[in-house]
């Protein structure tokens, strides 16, 4: 069955040419297209895509606001958001993974990437490398921790003592098989865990799980898997 996916972006020529790259593939089908987050979100309501490729500024809702809409839409299979942005670490990009999005890539990203982002991000799995995640994460998490701004731990306490530490490794940027290797697991065991991590927080993808494990002070900006 083809990824089915939505473009959103307010520019005309932005989204020819996403659709341009996007229709040679076979696995692939652009079911619509959005000039404005208000767009963006009728078109998922309506047509229930695999992933959303969204901007961040956009008229009437931005990609923020559209993101957090989507993902509040509660259906069982939720359209993924892929947010596209200009800048390596723009300021929206933090609030974008906080309101649900499965991750982030850069306009200027080769095709080639962008395709296999879609994939990615449609298979359940946030977009961005591990460790490009966690330094990301922890830029923007050390601005909030400055803020005063810390979230309470509590969240995780319908978590096992093996599931606390099977989050903290996915914050710290570890693989299934990563994680398996260093807890001396299978690889299946490990991917039961984060299923019911994901299950039990309310969490969607990899990505979110990072930004709450840096919100509730789990793991904390630099640490390796070791500490």
């Amino acid at each position: 069955m083809s990824i089915t996916v939505v473009l959103a972006d307010d520019e005309q020529m932005v989204r020819s040419g996403l659709r341009l790259i996007l229709e040679t593939e076979p696995d692939i089908e652009v079911v619509g297209e959005a000039g404005d987050g208000g767009e963006a979100l009728e078109l998922t309501r309506r047509l229930d895509p695999d992933v959303v490729l969204m901007d961040v500024q956009m008229p009437i809702m931005n990609g923020i606001e559209a993101t957090r809409a989507i993902v509040a839409l509660g259906r069982d299979e939720t359209s993924r958001v892929l947010i596209l942005t200009t800048f390596d670490l723009d300021e929206y990009v933090y609030e974008g993974f906080k309101a649900g999005a499965s991750g982030f890539l850069l306009k200027r990203t080769p095709a080639a990437d962008l395709v296999a982002g879609i994939r990615i991000v449609a298979a359940g799995d946030g977009m961005i490398a591990p460790s490009v995640t966690t330094r990301l994460i922890a830029t923007f998490r050390d601005r909030e921790e400055r803020a005063g701004v810390p979230r309470d731990p509590a969240v995780l306490d319908d978590l096992t003592a093996r599931e606390h530490e099977v989050l903290g490794l996915v914050a710290r940027g570890m693989t299934n098989g990563e994680i398996a290797a260093h807890l001396f697991l299978s690889e299946g065991t490990v991917k039961t865990h984060v299923k019911r991590i994901f299950s039990k927080l309310g969490l969607h993808d990899r990505t979110q799980a990072v930004i709450l494990a840096y919100e509730v002070g789990l793991v904390r900006p630099g640490e390796s898997a070791a500490e």
